[in-house]
């Protein structure tokens, strides 16, 4: 009943359609392309894909057989699909792919069999999947730095990776896909890279949207558009040549004149392309989904394991087609949908470094004092929410501001500071305490004297004390560099795990420096305040020190700009010492961070500054 629906039976009356009934939605779009996930598991654990903690897997017993695999495929061969993809989780540590492929390619009327892979086990087993029938080939990279890559996808293998896709195009692959999913903050700044790697290799790399799935902590913020990717690569390759393409096809592809390979963008988020979908799935669990962007789905395995005939199920997978909506599922705003996890279909989250600058900008106080003060405890333990942030952040200021710090004074007894913001303009007032003991009052009524300033007022405050942003808009340019530094002592055990590259989390040294490098260029998503600086070159180096069980880091930041860069550099130290800490905690949590300070700097009306 629901194929013969006044909608879809009259555009099939009207076109006459050769092409199968049951594959043909009630838009006129004909689906000849089918994608099977041969599995729900994965050897990497990209950011983007799947959850860091993992997913709830499907009993093996009630995953697709082979056979079972074999007899829907011809099923939808028969009713008109040319084209069958693989996919995963990770396809090829399925044992039995190479013996799908071969079955997949006896199939009359199948015209081409691709796998989608990240690559980790190509090499190995693309000389044998070439002769079973593997045809066309569509690897997942998302950087060209081995460590970035790690980070990214929470394992180690990227010369793999890149052996697989030099064996591809040795085996005659043309071209060999690359798919790179552009993340802000991740890898936008590989751009360039990736199109000059098209140069002398038959690639087609694919620059994709990023999407929203369960568990990816999708944020808007995350995604570049295919315009401002394509953008940046025309002020490096103006001549960039826009190349024909399909209609059904999911790509807009370009091409740098004189290079070997071209560059794609698969625009799922900015720049839909439902109207001409043709594209059907089958999980690994057997479910049917019409649309990479519904939670609505079919049991076909259900349907085959209970003995439907095979006219039974055309008539279930077609009501299915029929029911596909228009675009995305039918939702306005995917950016809010329930979905599975990418991985079961085939992050840095800023408010968490928010968070961690946050404490960091607590902690560099002494330890007696947060614990000494109710209302710094209270601004410790519960910090605002991530709607917040930007109206609490001047009430941050403050408390920590109010907060009395304990020193040692000349006699070496314990002594109270008590720093109260004053007046813009005025000095604050440093109130000496006779000896602080445990319980005594935290303000002292004693004679007071004043702290001169460093500069004659606070530039970050405006005429009423809040919180405001420096115009630097009048300011002269020049060159601007900046070095900091931090220290991590890990205790033995866990420095002799780092040194030998022992730990389950992979290269820490590695890890931390790209943690620096990003967190460098987040700067100013992550301090309310900072201007958004373009940075000309960032470093950062980790050093192993034993003497003291302690990874030394060192970063540094160089611009042409209005401002300074001293946060970028101090963003830099502590975002590799807080990954430290992270890769190390499972070992030991006796780790102490310290040292995070301003080595030097250069430029700027203030002139330089070297520390001793």
């Amino acid at each position: 009943q629901e194929l013969q629906s006044s909608g879809r039976g009259r555009f099939l009356t009207e076109h006459a359609a050769p092409f199968s009934a049951f594959l043909t939605d009630s838009f006129g779009r004909q689906h000849n392309y089918l994608r099977i996930s041969l599995t729900e598991k994965c050897n990497l654990r990209c950011q983007y894909c799947m959850p860091e903690e993992g997913v709830q897997l499907t009993p093996k017993s009630e995953l697709l057989t082979a056979q079972e695999i074999i007899t829907l495929a011809r099923l939808f061969v028969k009713e008109g699909v040319e084209k069958i993809r693989l996919t995963g989780g990770e396809p090829l540590i399925r044992p039995d792919v190479v013996d799908i492929v071969g079955q997949l390619y006896r199939l009359e009327g199948l015209k081409t069999i691709a796998v989608t892979t990240n690559g980790i086990n190509l090499a190995r087993l693309l000389p044998r999947l070439k002769e079973a029938g593997l045809n066309a080939i569509n690897i997942s990279l998302d950087t060209l730095v081995p460590a970035k890559f790690e980070f990214i996808v929470r394992r180690k293998g990227f010369h793999k990776v890149m052996e697989g896709i030099h064996k591809a195009t040795e085996l005659g692959y043309r071209p060999v896909k690359v798919n790179c999913v552009v993340m802000r903050g991740f890898n936008e700044d590989e751009l360039l890279g990736f199109v000059d790697f098209t140069k002398d290799l038959p690639l087609d790399v694919r620059f994709i949207e990023y999407m929203p799935f369960d568990g990816n902590k999708w944020n808007f913020k995350k995604m570049v558009s295919y315009k401002e990717m394509l953008d940046t690569i025309k002020q490096r390759w103006p001549e960039l040549e826009k190349l024909p393409c399909e209609a059904s096809s999911t790509a807009k592809s370009y091409k740098v004149p004189h290079f070997q390979g071209q560059i794609s963008f698969i625009t799922s988020m900015s720049e839909h392309f439902c109207g001409s979908c043709n594209r059907l799935r089958i999980t690994a669990d057997g479910n049917l989904k019409v649309c990479l962007f519904g939670n609505s789905e079919v049991s076909l395995r259900d349907h085959l394991r209970s003995g439907a005939s095979e006219e039974e199920l055309v008539q279930i997978i077609g009501a299915a087609v029929g029911r596909k909506k228009k675009q995305h599922a039918g939702m306005f705003n995917i950016s809010q949908m329930k979905n599975r996890p990418m991985i079961l279909i085939g992050g840095f989250a800023s408010q968490l470094l928010q968070c961690i600058l946050m404490l960091f900008f607590f902690f560099s106080l002494p330890e007696p004092t947060l614990m000494s003060f109710p209302l710094c405890q209270k601004a410790l333990w519960n910090p605002p929410n991530s709607k917040q942030w930007g109206h609490t952040f001047s009430h941050w200021l403050t408390l920590r501001a109010s907060c009395c710090v304990f020193q040692k004074g000349p006699s070496s007894t314990l002594a109270m500071k008590c720093l109260e913001a004053s007046p813009v303009g005025q000095g604050s007032v440093d109130c000496q305490s006779k000896e602080a003991s445990q319980g005594s009052d935290t303000r002292d009524s004693g004679p007071c004297t004043k702290v001169p300033r460093a500069s004659d007022s606070l530039t970050h405050t405006d005429e009423e004390g809040r919180a405001t942003m420096v115009d630097v808009g009048e300011k002269p340019g020049s060159r601007r560099s900046a070095v900091a530094g931090a220290v991590v002592r890990l205790g033995e055990k866990a420095f002799g795990m780092v040194r030998q590259n022992q730990m389950k989390k992979g290269d820490v040294l590695a890890v931390a420096q790209i943690a620096g490098i990003q967190g460098a260029k987040l700067t100013s998503q992550l301090i309310p305040l900072c201007h958004n600086i373009p940075l000309n070159h960032v470093d950062v180096s980790l050093s192993l020190d034993e003497a003291r069980y302690a990874v030394v880091i060192r970063s540094s930041c160089q611009t042409w700009g209005r401002t300074g860069v001293e946060m970028e550099a101090l963003t830099a130290a502590s975002l590799a010492a807080l990954t430290v800490y992270d890769m190390c905690k499972a070992v030991t949590h006796d780790i102490v961070i310290e040292e995070v300070k301003l080595l030097s700097k250069t430029g700027g009306q203030r002139g330089d500054f070297s520390r001793a």
